[in-house]
């Protein structure tokens, strides 16, 4: 175990937010440690961590089984330090008509996007409470607030993620554990928005998009705020984005 050193998790580490909260954690001194269902899309961002000078692990882990999630938490607080840091970013959003969504496809994203968080946050929130400290973040979205046409599964498990956090910040902020969840707004600067939405993507230059950097900075944020005024939701969106 690294002596002194505190622990953060990101289960769902993609190129873009996840990436970019376990970069910005790493720069305050945290070792990132980063979950994919395939551990080798996780070297580059390893690799990335550590070059600047910070330490990074990458573990290969489905959120959705529980014996996985209980392994990789053990793994973790046995071998580099405590989590004190815990940041839920799976998201699973494929649109379709109600009239022609599956049922295995529905069951699917809510799996992903909403009982991995579940089992996920538990595990970690059992060793936070023995320590009587620590901060559980939820990446949310506009889904999690209301619903849309063709998005009936994305918000089903998206209203689901914020019913948690709501729940959790309610029986665990007594312990001293800082419960959150960010509703992120908008199109992020990705490869996928790049090659798939130019029109979109075009918008960068007029601070239209969400950089990764910037969100990941809210994230660095919540998990600093003094207790006195914790923050339970908070909203993220360019400025130009209705809603």
């Amino acid at each position: 175990m690294t002596q002194g050193k505190k622990v953060v998790l990101v289960v769902g580490a993609g190129d873009a937010t996840g990436g970019a909260i376990a970069k910005r954690f790493a720069r305050e001194g945290y070792i990132a440690c980063v979950t994919r269902r395939s551990a080798d899309k996780l070297q580059p961002l390893v690799d990335e961590i550590r070059a600047a000078g910070g330490e990074a692990h990458g573990f290969a882990s489905d959120a959705r089984k529980e014996e996985e999630v209980a392994a990789l938490v053990e793994q973790i607080e046995t071998t580099l330090g405590p989590i004190e840091a815990f940041v839920f970013n799976i998201g699973a959003n494929v649109p379709c008509s109600i009239l022609d969504e599956t049922a295995r496809k529905y069951f699917k994203i809510w799996e992903m996007a909403c009982f991995a968080g579940f089992l996920t946050s538990q595990a970690v929130a059992r060793r936070m409470v023995t320590r009587e400290r620590g901060t559980i973040l939820f990446t949310g979205a506009t889904a999690g607030l209301r619903g849309a046409a063709g998005f009936a599964a994305f918000a089903g498990a998206k209203h689901g993620i914020r019913a948690l956090a709501q729940s959790m910040a309610r029986e665990l902020g007594p312990r001293n554990i800082h419960v959150a969840h960010v509703v992120v707004d908008g199109a992020i600067d990705t490869a996928f928005i790049r090659d798939s939405f130019p029109e979109r993507y075009a918008l960068k230059e007029q601070d239209g998009i969400l950089d990764p950097a910037h969100i990941a900075d809210s994230y660095w944020f919540l998990h600093a705020q003094p207790r006195d005024a914790w923050t339970f939701e908070l909203d993220l969106r360019p400025w130009m984005e209705r809603w």
